[in-house]
């Protein structure tokens, strides 16, 4: 069985002495991981970055083996991020969220062109983390778990939503909220509104909003945490100041 597409490197291992395992993302395929031989050397080490874009060949005797990857690179995006460690955490973080949410061989285009949109930002907008959050609502939408943001779940309203119950998944308005606000989780502002720029507290309660539906539908039952590099990238953010980078 063989293959060749355009894939997005999401984690690599070593393996053995010179040999390394690829987890990759394609359009046409799904997640897929592949052994690279000679990847711990020199000329492979740098394409072989989270976030880079290559043109992957798959090759395996039979389709459920491992399988050999060869690679050769097509976008190098880590290394423009080098000296900019609050974008590497990103690209780092929606790079491991990816590897630990998506299953393995299953084709979601819809996915690939999210990812490949949001990496790309980071290089042309300071409001990438933007992105970032409206990109995890659209992976749990994608894997059948969306969130209902459009209109209060008991009366109907368009305007004043605020919260967002943690059971359903569905916006309330501030009136049906205000009895039960302990128990619901705060809906930012920019998640209806893109004219509106968060400070860094209401983009924080973005991250916390759909970490709690993908910890509760996505990972948990499948006993998986979300990537510690997502906790590294909002902590890069605070120290960044977010919110005089997005001003």
């Amino acid at each position: 069985m063989e293959w060749r597409q355009s894939a997005v490197i999401l984690d690599c291992r070593p393996y053995g002495e010179t040999s390394t395992i690829a987890h990759v993302l394609t359009r046409g395929h799904g997640r897929y991981a592949g052994l690279v031989r000679g990847g711990r050397g020199k000329r492979l080490r740098g394409i072989l970055q989270p976030g880079n874009e290559i043109d992957a060949t798959w090759r395996a005797r039979l389709a459920d083996q491992l399988g050999n990857l060869s690679i050769e690179p097509v976008k190098d995006r880590a290394a423009r991020h080098l000296s900019d460690q609050v974008r590497l955490a990103g690209l780092t973080a929606v790079c491991a969220l990816v590897q630990q949410t998506m299953p393995e061989r299953e084709a979601h285009p819809a996915i690939y062109d999210a990812l490949s949109a949001v990496l790309d930002s980071m290089d042309e907008t300071p409001l990438w983390p933007i992105g970032l959050v409206q990109f995890e609502l659209g992976l749990l939408q994608e894997l059948g778990y969306g969130l209902d943001l459009s209109a209060c779940a008991v009366t109907g309203v368009v305007d004043g939503l605020t919260h967002v119950s943690p059971n359903t998944g569905r916006a309330v308005s501030t009136e049906v909220a205000a009895p039960y606000k302990e128990r619901l989780l705060p809906l930012p502002q920019f998640l209806n509104n893109r004219a509106h720029i968060p400070d860094y507290e209401e983009l924080l309660s973005g991250f916390r909003l759909t970490g709690h539906f993908l910890n509760a539908h996505v990972l948990g039952p499948a006993d998986k945490h979300l990537p510690k590099a997502r906790d590294r990238m909002l902590d890069r953010l605070a120290q960044a100041d977010w919110d005089k980078e997005s001003a």
